[in-house]
């Protein structure tokens, strides 16, 4: 890539310019982009992270990167409720997830926020947008497994899928995680670091299970069910499902649709 094209897209995602995705040769917009994941662990209660949230909106937004669907996880972790203000979106799960990532990823400091996570194998400062690009396009390069989701039903708070891929002979093992996710959602903030401020998110994990394997996957489509928390409209949230290798490591497999189209 180019300088003047790696800078272009650094001020992309930043938000200094909003750019259209450049095709290359043979690419179209339906077939030509590697699904990669990434996580950002954040707080309402964290004055650093309001910064991060918004490069993850624009990551969704924008789509900056040629040949990636960026596909985004919010997880807002709960160390910083004791701090002055309780994250109404946070969870000790996530809060797990994100220990598991640094001990895997040998983070000396432990869990911080914010902190992004590109495909399960790179981690860096959740406002670092040059790094988030690099680590993007690093990530958009290595195949991934054909996920297939079915048209979401909703039963009240009751979502109901099933993913399938197409025949493979793959032996990775892994795991199949589903989410149910806010594409975005905005808080008031009356106390704590960012009393005072309205923070806009992105990308809002409302619940994270896991539904399976991929030696279940490899017998047929695997149907799941996640349950809406009871403040959420299940009709306007996204489903995203992944593979994730054994031991919560690199992602090998990653879909999102809309509950409602």
């Amino acid at each position: 890539m180019s300088p003047v094209r790696f800078i272009a897209l650094i001020a992309a995602v930043s938000g200094a310019l909003v750019i259209a995705p450049v095709m290359t040769s043979g690419q179209t917009a339906e077939n030509s982009r590697m699904p990669v994941l990434v996580e950002l662990f954040t707080s309402e209660g964290c004055s650093s992270c309001p910064p991060a949230d918004a490069l993850l909106a624009k990551l969704d937004q924008s789509q900056p990167i040629p040949g990636a669907e960026v596909i985004i996880l919010g997880e807002h972790v709960d160390y910083w409720d004791n701090q002055g203000w309780h994250d109404r979106f946070s969870s000790h799960q996530y809060t797990d997830r994100q220990t598991q990532y640094c001990e895997r990823l040998h983070v000396d400091s432990g869990g911080y926020t914010p902190q992004m996570i590109v495909d399960g194998t790179d981690q860096f400062v959740g406002n670092d947008a040059p790094h988030a690009v690099r680590a993007i396009q690093h990530a958009e390069q290595i195949p991934k497994l054909t996920l297939n989701v079915s048209k979401p039903v909703v039963d009240g708070h009751k979502v109901s899928l099933s993913v399938s891929i197409p025949s493979s002979t793959d032996q990775r093992k892994g795991d199949l995680y589903a989410a149910l996710v806010d594409p975005t959602d905005s808080t008031e903030v009356r106390s704590g670091e960012n009393g005072g401020r309205r923070l806009q998110h992105a990308g809002v994990v409302r619940t994270l299970q896991r539904v399976g394997s991929l030696k279940d996957l490899a017998k047929g489509p695997v149907s799941f069910s996640l349950n809406a928390p009871g403040d959420a409209k299940p009709a306007e949230m996204r489903v995203v499902v992944f593979a994730q290798q054994n031991g919560q490591g690199a992602i090998i497999g990653a879909v999102l649709t809309t509950v409602t189209p």
